[in-house]
């Protein structure tokens, strides 16, 4: 289980991600709202440990260690950070994040037996910018689960890309509801998806009197180039 208590970053001149609390357990879809995108980007790096917190905690099954979180998630197409270049072939794509797993699995791990396998032959001659919505979820999160160490999937925005949920929400449900490989996944959005009945939480949802006074800031803003080194890690 995934366990957020008084989550904020401090950034230049405000709070990049005001006090923030959630629980996201295997085998379930967490939605978090959040009006400004960079506000759900920090969230996003923050819970999957690519972004050091100013306050409060981040626990994965109980451990405080950001190497045990890290290795438990991935962050899937965050804007600025990991978001595929729209220049890629799928196949170039493909390859790219296939060398991002970790040694030990890498060995079978080829672009085309992997697209065949999978089931994304009808796309592979495309450009990433080419990719409908549905199906660019579907790849960007079968690459983020090629690591089998993979239990805790974080998606930043997947609702930029359409104003229709059905794009991406019932993939997401799939992964977390599959009793195969129960992950817990976590999506910033947003707004919450007319009838939306699943577990919600929204960035900033810290009682007042319980949060941090703003001090100088301890996590600035990353450049895009150190927050990519960092997810490649």
């Amino acid at each position: 289980m995934l366990s957020v208590q008084q989550l904020s970053v401090n950034g230049r001149r405000d709070r990049l991600l005001p006090a923030t609390s959630l629980q996201a357990a295997r085998g379930g879809l967490l939605l978090v709202t959040g009006a400004r995108q960079d506000q759900r980007t920090a969230l996003a790096l923050t819970v999957s440990g690519r972004m050091k917190p100013s306050a409060g905690s981040v626990e994965w099954d109980g451990g405080t260690r950001i190497k045990q979180l890290r290795a438990a998630s991935a962050i899937v197409d965050s804007p600025g950070v990991n978001e595929p270049e729209q220049h890629l072939s799928v196949r170039d794509l493909v390859t790219e994040d296939l060398a991002l797993v970790p040694r030990r699995y890498r060995g079978a791990l080829l672009s085309e037996p992997w697209l065949k396998v999978n089931r994304f032959e009808d796309i592979a001659g495309l450009w990433a910018e080419q990719l409908a919505p549905r199906r660019r979820m579907e790849l960007l999160t079968a690459l983020a689960l090629a690591d089998p160490a993979t239990d805790l999937l974080v998606l930043d925005s997947p609702d930029r890309h359409s104003g229709d949920p059905a794009d991406w929400l019932p993939c997401l449900q799939e992964l977390a509801y599959d009793a195969g490989r129960p992950l817990a996944v976590v999506a910033t959005v947003t707004s919450l998806p007319a009838g939306w009945a699943g577990a919600a939480a929204s960035i900033g949802n810290a009682r007042p009197e319980l949060e941090h006074r703003p001090g100088p800031p301890s996590a600035e803003r990353l450049p895009v180039q150190v927050l990519r080194e960092e997810v490649a890690k």
